[in-house]
């Protein structure tokens, strides 16, 4: 077998052998510089390279000198090739998987046949590198130690405002792809969801040469991209401000509570009411058990 090559600066690498399995290979964002070695290794040794759209990833095969035959795998097959890709895998095979650029399966074809592969007991392996969810994550400001990806909103308004609605609570970061024709109207419909007051950052072209990040208030947001952008956006917003409840109210609450209800039944209802600690209501509770 003819050894399989990659090339970087004008300097050709012999690919190692692989071993046989499904590899799912992140692709740049933007900056071709950002290919891991691994990812080319990845790519130059499997027998076959499934990807959204051949003409998309031509461009970055082509600057590698990559020359792995190429098949498409997108929403519409996904399914229907997911055995085809198992059977492969089960006979030795080698077979990558990318996306037109960043980590495949984030907001991008590959879950069943991922499933599909695990769920037979096949080798699944991850060759990581770019991601657009974590660069944003990386540059936004705002807290990373909890996050939520929800990826693309509904395009439709009704269905993305109860998407939004079920999240205006999240205390954890909240991230979300989204198309530049609808980049306006997203912010906006987060503002009305969230308040327009709600911290968020807008990361637009990441790694690429007209890079730009924009931070602000969804309010001071959202008339700034009304206008459709250029580029994939993704949208950092920041995760609900605790809400601490007035001591007097939830105090007087739950004394009338104790009238009618056992104590712990009491105590209960008014931390679950405001959204108290448990301890805190029952030595509140207790102290106003002795006041009688």
């Amino acid at each position: 077998m003819q050894p399989r090559r990659y090339v970087i600066a004008g300097h050709e690498f012999e690919a190692p052998e692989l071993a046989p399995g499904l590899y799912v290979v992140a692709t740049p964002i933007g900056n071709l510089r950002d290919m891991t070695i691994r990812g080319l290794e990845t790519l130059a040794a499997a027998d076959v390279i499934y990807c959204e759209d051949t003409r998309t990833s031509s461009r970055l095969t082509a600057h590698f000198g990559i020359s792995t035959p190429r098949k498409a795998l997108h929403e519409h097959n996904e399914r229907a090739l997911a055995e085809t890709i198992a059977a492969d895998v089960a006979r030795g095979g080698k077979v990558a998987l990318i996306s037109d650029a960043g980590t495949p399966l984030l907001s991008d074809p590959g879950f069943p046949v991922v499933r599909l592969l695990r769920e037979e007991g096949l080798p699944v392996f991850a060759a990581p590198g770019a991601s657009a969810l974590l660069s944003a994550l990386a540059v936004a400001g705002l807290p990373t130690d909890a996050f939520s990806f929800a990826g693309f909103l509904p395009p439709k308004a009704g269905a993305r405002a109860t998407a939004l609605a079920a999240l205006k609570d999240r205390r954890d970061t909240l991230v979300f792809y989204e198309s530049p024709r609808r980049l306006g109207e997203s912010l906006a419909a987060m503002a009305e969801a969230f308040g327009a007051d709600r911290q968020a950052v807008v990361a637009l072209e990441l790694t690429k040469k007209f890079e730009r990040t924009h931070r602000g208030t969804l309010g001071d947001l959202a008339p700034q991209f009304a206008d459709a952008e250029k580029g994939e956006a993704v949208i950092v917003v920041a995760g609900a401000s605790e809400i601490v409840a007035d001591a007097d109210a939830w105090r007087a609450a739950l004394a009338e509570a104790m009238v009618d209800q056992p104590l712990r039944a009491a105590v209960d209802d008014i931390a679950a009411q405001f959204n108290l600690k448990r301890k805190d209501v029952y030595d509140a509770a207790l102290a106003l058990k002795a006041e009688e």
